[in-house]
């Protein structure tokens, strides 16, 4: 079965143009979407992944109809591929079904991993730049004797779990982690 995606951002927005262009390619079903591509957990999308089966073909009138964000994109056509199901965009001329359409979703699956690599690369370059200017990284450490008084006021039971936290400065988390520890006999 070939199934045709079509997606606008806006409900102001018309699919008038990308439905035409859908149903003169031939395709037998139309899911239609108004919501923004920015965000990759849409009903629509959801549906297509509902009705698609192994040996079907999904067209779009353009690969920026999936999505926004170039990762969210390989991520939806991969998991196509992984179902069995063929992809073509129009606009963009790549159809999996071909040796050139497979061999261009290979290069922009290695240029998503490029673009994840430098991200890492500069994520980390940060964080030791960070470290250099003597930047402390991570939560901070929990001060025990807040920590110990917290537990005291707790096991009184004259005290909320509120009172404790705005007394001794440790966050309501903290202090339920430390009571769970203290059950688990990791603390005393």
């Amino acid at each position: 079965m070939i199934i045709g995606y079509a997606r606008v951002s806006t409900i102001d927005q018309n699919l008038d143009r990308q439905i035409s262009i859908l149903n003169e390619y031939g395709c037998e079903k139309i899911i239609k979407e108004k919501f923004t591509g920015t965000i990759k957990d849409r009903k629509g999308l959801h549906q297509l992944f509902d009705v698609i089966r192994n040996g079907d073909t999904v067209v779009v009138e353009s690969i920026s109809r999936l999505g926004r964000k170039t990762l969210d994109i390989l991520n939806i056509i991969q998991q196509l591929e992984e179902t069995g199901v063929q992809f073509i965009s129009l606009k963009e001329n790549m159809d999996t079904r071909t040796s050139t359409g497979k061999a261009m979703f290979q290069m922009m699956c290695v240029i998503a991993e490029l673009e994840r690599n430098l991200i890492a690369e500069r994520v980390k370059e940060g964080l030791e730049a960070s470290k250099k200017r003597g930047k402390t990284l991570g939560r901070p450490k929990l001060d025990k004797e807040k920590l110990a008084v917290a537990l005291r006021m707790y096991d009184s039971k004259e005290y909320s779990v509120k009172e404790i936290v705005s007394a001794t400065g440790i966050s309501q988390g903290s202090l339920y982690r430390a009571i769970n520890r203290r059950k688990l006999g990791e603390i005393n």
